[in-house]
């Protein structure tokens, strides 16, 4: 006698029915209906101005507002590329943000990771300490910072804008805390094989730290570029301006031409929003990552 007829049919296999959506019968989460006005208010003054900048001037002065324009003015572009050296403070704001950002990626590694891992006396105080500067308002360092530039001979030049920068404590407290979460044996393994603290550093943890330092290197993008108060203490001559610093002096000569302040404000916003949305993965992951681990 076989087997199958001593058991006898196998018994029907019962499906589990697919647990039933968070927001019922809704094609969506519940939570969108909260979400999409939200970001709606966020999108609709990027919307506007992206309109505006081409639009004629004409239509700007319309009310109520003209949000279809009634043709593309492109020129407008041209226009504020012709009448302000926006050529100059793009290479200008480019050179002080990309050597801060790097000069940042390397020395709050180096911190954060002497903070994580290398013990040193006082290591908890000085940690402290530190981040305690985090609740210091910039207004109240900012003239001792100005008197040291000084000091240096960096007033009126592009070093006055990156030597206060190279580093911050944000960024050394965010990636001390990612090394933190990272597999302390995978560093062990390679100390046993030969690495140097620093072979370990570049080889093993940074390599692992991506998303920390993908996060890191946007915030400090973002600070640098759209920094407006500490170009106004410390650049004086108009080839040394930041983008930022630039915007003000071109507002002022075009205070009435509403669309050509738009078209520069988009040409100064662009590089941010292009970031942003190639490094949102990363972003999102770093930030939820960075504090895991106390």
């Amino acid at each position: 006698m076989s087997a199958s007829t001593v058991l006898g049919p196998p018994a029907p296999i019962a499906l589990e029915e697919a647990p039933e959506r968070p927001g019922g019968r809704l094609p969506f989460s519940a939570w969108h209906l909260i979400l999409f006005p939200v970001a709606l208010v966020m999108i609709v003054p990027l919307l506007w101005m992206m309109v505006t900048s081409v639009e004629s001037l004409n239509d700007t002065r319309h009310f109520p507002p003209v949000l279809i324009p009634h043709g593309i003015h492109l020129e407008n572009y041209t226009s504020v590329l012709q009448d302000a050296p926006f050529g100059r403070w793009y290479m200008n704001t480019a050179i002080v943000t990309t050597v801060t950002v790097l000069a940042n990626l390397l020395l709050c590694s180096l911190a954060g990771y002497a903070f994580a891992r290398v013990p040193f006396f006082g290591r908890g105080v000085v940690f402290v300490l530190m981040l305690a500067t985090l609740m210091i308002p910039f207004q109240v360092v900012m003239i001792p910072t100005f008197l040291i530039v000084k000091k240096l001979g960096l007033i009126d030049t592009l070093g006055a804008l990156i030597v206060p920068n190279l580093a911050n404590a944000f960024g050394i407290f965010m990636l001390r805390q990612f090394f933190r979460t990272l597999p302390v044996e995978l560093e062990e393994a390679a100390r046993i094989d030969g690495a140097s603290r620093l072979g370990v550093l570049f080889k093993i943890v940074i390599p692992l730290s991506m998303p920390a330092l993908a996060t890191l290197a946007v915030i400090q993008f973002m600070w640098t570029w759209n920094d407006f108060l500490w170009p106004l203490i410390t650049i004086y001559s108009e080839k040394n301006m930041t983008l930022q610093l630039g915007l003000t002096t071109f507002q002022g000569a075009h205070q009435s031409s509403t669309n050509l302040l738009m078209a520069a404000n988009v040409m100064s916003m662009a590089p941010i929003l292009v970031l942003f949305f190639f490094a949102q993965r990363y972003f999102i992951r770093g930030i939820a990552t960075a504090g895991l681990k106390g």
